[in-house]
């Protein structure tokens, strides 16, 4: 197992972390595959509050032979449940009772989206309640995960002294969501960063055949999943990946590709396949977007590229999937809002007909259900 150095704190971290979103549901097989992961080296496991089960599942078998003392943990804190100070309290010493311990490595402000979400919880308290848990030990680092547009994750790296951030990245998201600039700017400032989604939901490692056939070309045999792992891990600023494994092969492949995927080790031979695969996802997209932002701002503050980029991910990940992403990266600044002013389309270097895609966004992502879905997000999610 590879190990990379906290540069915050000089810990050493697994490379490969544990997501535990999706556990298997026959927890004797969960605790195997725990146990596993363990003696190959993983020594960190990520949940969160408003994972059905999750928490409590990982707290029952890390408290067996002094496996939590191996470990770091990571969860979550679900921002818009905060509306009062004393309720950081109440649910933070919830998740210290599922997880059976009496304290988090690794705490996150979960999807972080925008500045005003902070603005609101740093009028509440927050700041002051976490240097209290911070001074006695219960929460060793602080961070947030985030999804929404680039620019306020940008922001929110400069509202408080983080000491870790999370975020989605692949080789089809360089662009979208913190993108590498975001990854980039956190280096930077000495941010470490944990990565999520480096498979964008499992829809990299099961590719359509066309893409399947460029992987399978190379001359370095790997498996797709293999080949999006190691991608992200070339980064020098990525201080560990989150895999959701729920089955022991997948543990066992993504700890073979994690002994020795070192940031940096891609040759210029492996980035062109990168490239021919990226080029061959292009090509097939409902729109060519490439996320590089010359078409913004919008004069009606339409996230163009968030909204082709949710367009593109409703073929792969699902028509509610990419509901919820829509109105997540694009923080409620709607295809609908568009006004085919036909600014954005001059400073497109793709030439793409923006006015006539958004009405399409519109059309696949909008619709009756659009309101409802934003209100549930926006009132458990802040965004």
């Amino acid at each position: 197992m590879q190990y990379r150095t906290n540069p915050k704190n000089g810990e050493k971290i697994s490379a490969l972390a544990f997501g535990c979103m999706r556990f298997n549901k026959d927890e004797k097989e969960v605790e195997r595959q725990i146990r596993y992961a363990m003696e190959q080296g993983v020594n960190y496991f990520d949940t969160a509050y408003i994972y059905p089960n999750s928490e409590a599942t990982l707290g029952r078998i890390l408290a067996k032979d002094g496996m939590r003392q191996k470990v770091n943990i990571a969860t979550k804190l679900p921002h818009n449940n905060v509306r009062k100070y004393g309720d950081l309290d109440r649910i933070f010493g919830t998740q210290l009772e599922r997880l059976q311990t009496d304290h988090i490595d690794y705490y996150l402000i979960h999807m972080l989206g925008n500045v005003r979400s902070w603005k609101r919880l740093t009028e509440l308290g927050i700041e002051k309640w976490i240097d209290e848990k911070k001074t006695s030990g219960t929460i060793r680092n602080l961070g947030f995960s985030f999804h929404g547009p680039q620019n306020e994750f940008l922001a929110l790296l400069e509202e408080y002294d983080w000491d870790f951030c999370m975020i989605q990245y692949n080789y089809c998201d360089e662009n979208n969501q913190a993108g590498t600039a975001g990854l980039e700017r956190a280096g930077e400032k000495g941010i470490p960063v944990m990565i999520m989604e480096p498979l964008r939901g499992g829809t990299l490692a099961n590719p359509k055949t066309s893409i399947r056939a460029i992987w399978e070309q190379a001359d370095v045999k790997r498996s797709p999943a293999e080949w999006g792992f190691r991608w992200v891990l070339n980064h020098p600023q990525v201080l560990t990946v989150l895999s959701g494994m729920n089955q022991m092969g997948q543990i066992e492949e993504n700890v073979r590709t994690f002994s020795d995927a070192e940031a940096g080790s891609l040759t210029e031979v492996e980035l062109e396949v990168y490239a021919k695969v990226k080029a061959e996802i292009q090509r097939s997209m409902k729109v060519p977007c490439t996320g590089c932002g010359y078409c913004m701002p919008c004069p009606k503050g339409v996230d163009i590229p968030s909204s082709f980029s949710a367009l593109n991910d409703a073929a792969s990940r699902g028509r509610i999937m990419s509901k919820a992403m829509y109105i997540m990266t694009t923080g409620g600044n709607s295809a609908s809002q568009c006004i085919k002013c036909g600014k954005c389309q001059t400073h497109c270097p793709q030439s793409i007909p923006i006015p006539e895609k958004l009405e399409q966004v519109k059309k696949e992502l909008e619709g009756i259900t659009y309101k409802p879905m934003r209100y549930f997000i926006r009132r458990f999610f802040g965004v």
